[in-house]
């Protein structure tokens, strides 16, 4: 039986840029980074360093010559953050894309975008 989620795969067409993305504007931190000398190369981030589940960085481009039938698409994601309406305007003033905040019955939410507009969403969990 599964007990918890590991790893997310995100593949993204730029890898360097996307770490520098998550690490910069979004306080992720870099768990590891590696590189099997064969061209497959993997950037593990995550929002703390201690965190149950990480996401792992691909090369989109790589992934598909290796395995041609995946689906490369964006995961859905959702975080959750303790103060919405500050993390929404601190990823405003480091100019990443953001929409409204929008009230739900589970609480506030709004949406983001990477540099390569994958899109990714975040609720206020207190």
């Amino acid at each position: 039986m599964m007990s918890k989620v590991g790893q997310i795969m995100l593949y993204v067409n730029n890898q360097d840029g996307a770490r520098d993305f998550w690490t910069e504007k979004m306080g992720f931190h870099v768990i590891s980074e590696e590189d099997n000398g064969q061209g497959m190369r993997w950037i593990e981030i995550a929002p703390t360093k201690q965190a149950e589940t990480s996401i792992i960085l691909h090369n989109k481009e790589f992934v598909a010559k290796m395995s041609p039938g995946l689906n490369l698409g964006t995961p859905s994601l959702m975080f959750f953050t303790d103060n919405l309406d500050q993390l929404h305007s601190d990823l405003r003033n480091k100019n990443v894309k953001v929409g409204d905040v929008v009230q739900m019955p589970s609480g506030k939410v709004f949406n983001f975008a990477d540099d390569e507009e994958n899109y990714f969403a975040v609720m206020e969990k207190k």
